[in-house]
């Protein structure tokens, strides 16, 4: 597809910034929201690459601000927009006998209620491109019985629910709709977390591929999903989780 703007929710730091890179380096101008409004916090963003991204300050949960987010992109972009990533979300965990109601409804409200938001104020922007593709950032967690994980598993059950139904939808405005499932995934968040003795060792035992992917795993699989190769796919869930989500 052409080489328009991208805009990339949650892109600051994470799997989110990763994928912002990765666009841009492809070829992508990239508008980069995030609360902070600043670059993705990537090592090695030499100034041709800061050329193509535009940082936005943004809450995706006020629709206001997400209508003006995508009102500046267009000022500051010279290309279309031509795709969206839905990255940004939040993991609250917790015992579901006694989870408060009130995190239960937040993190629906971040990785459900927001991402349809993002997605309706993006939709006149794609169909006017002709052809645009929406990749949503769900997790393994959504086909899972995880303890202690109820919201979030909800969560990302209804990310990939919401694909589908947007895929179906939106196909005769030219509007191709994914979504890329991780597994665990190693990013500068979490990094000391995942480097644990015993979560390591857990994962190396768990997981077929024997270790945790990087977020570059994930950034890498979304920019393809741009690319010629998925011209023809829409409503689908690919899993980036070394095999974990289907080994016994």
């Amino acid at each position: 597809m052409k080489k328009g703007c991208v805009v990339v929710t949650g892109a600051s730091r994470g799997i989110g910034a990763a994928i912002a890179e990765a666009l841009a380096r492809s070829g992508f101008t990239v508008a980069c929201l995030s609360r902070t409004g600043g670059f993705p916090q990537r090592d090695g963003l030499d100034d041709d690459i800061r050329s193509r991204l535009i940082p936005v300050k943004c809450d995706i949960n006020n629709r206001a601000q997400l209508e003006e987010a995508f009102q500046t992109v267009v000022k500051q972009s010279a290309v279309s927009i031509v795709g969206l990533v839905n990255n940004a979300g939040i993991h609250l965990d917790g015992a579901s006998d006694s989870f408060a109601l009130a995190d239960f409804e937040s993190v629906m409200s971040t990785n459900v209620t927001a991402l349809f938001s993002v997605s309706q104020v993006g939709l006149p922007y794609l169909r006017e491109a002709g052809s645009s593709v929406v990749v949503n950032i769900g997790s393994f967690f959504d086909k899972l019985g995880v303890k202690r994980n109820t919201a979030y598993c909800a969560s990302k059950a209804a990310v990939g629910a919401i694909t589908r139904c947007l895929a179906v939808e939106w196909a005769k405005f030219g509007v191709r709709v994914m979504n890329v499932a991780p597994g665990y995934i190693v990013t500068d968040l979490n990094r000391e977390e995942m480097s644990g003795e015993a979560l390591r060792k857990f994962l190396e035992k768990r997981i077929p591929m024997g270790k945790p992917g990087g977020a570059d795993d994930v950034a890498h699989l979304v920019v393809s999903l741009f690319g010629d190769a998925g011209a023809f796919m829409t409503g689908e869930t690919f899993y980036v989780d070394g095999g974990q989500g289907m080994a016994l």
